[in-house]
């Protein structure tokens, strides 16, 4: 019999999946009207973060770094970039998330804010120095702030529509030993 707790954790990491195939699907979508429009959210990215800083168990960050590669060969960007900058930030994170328990909900705001900013210049310095072809400067900006300002719905969904909730560091979690 499987465990409980490794049960819910498979779970989740399917409902990413699941929810990461949505987002991808809907990207693909013939919707927008032409180039130069507003630049949609990383919600991948948005929803990985969340999770990460609420639950980092339910996200495990080779999982995550094979659907942004997916992500990446689907929407013809550069492959491996954005999972390698994610594989940083999501550590980065997770590093910090004993210390962003205790603060408000701003503080971790800003904390993620700041990692896709560097995350962002990142992708441009490395996309620069092998001369790969870029988005305008104030496109990436743009798509920066329209990620930063969805942050909190991807939180809001998480935890009221999915119930991924703060596990306090050294809290035990209650669910984990029910069986």
């Amino acid at each position: 019999m499987i465990d409980p707790y490794l049960l819910r954790r498979l779970l989740y990491f399917m409902l990413f999946l699941g929810l990461s195939a949505l987002i991808l699907f809907t990207r693909m979508l013939p919707l927008h009207g032409g180039s130069g429009g507003f630049p949609p959210p990383d919600l991948i990215l948005c929803f990985a973060l969340a999770w990460t800083v609420r639950r980092p168990d339910y996200m495990p960050v080779l999982g995550v770094a094979g659907i942004l590669l997916v992500a990446d060969m689907l929407t013809l960007a550069p492959p491996g970039v954005a999972p390698f900058l994610a594989i940083l930030g999501i550590e980065a994170l997770r590093a910090r998330r004993g210390l962003l328990a205790d603060q408000g909900f701003a503080v971790e705001w800003l904390s993620v804010a700041a990692i896709l900013t560097l995350m962002m210049i990142g992708e441009r310095l490395l996309l620069g120095v092998f001369f790969v072809p870029q988005v305008g400067f104030g496109m990436s900006v743009l798509s920066l702030l329209v990620t930063i300002l969805f942050y909190p719905v991807a939180v809001l969904i998480s935890t009221l529509g999915f119930r991924i909730e703060w596990l306090k560091p050294g809290a035990i979690d209650p669910e984990a030993h029910a069986a």
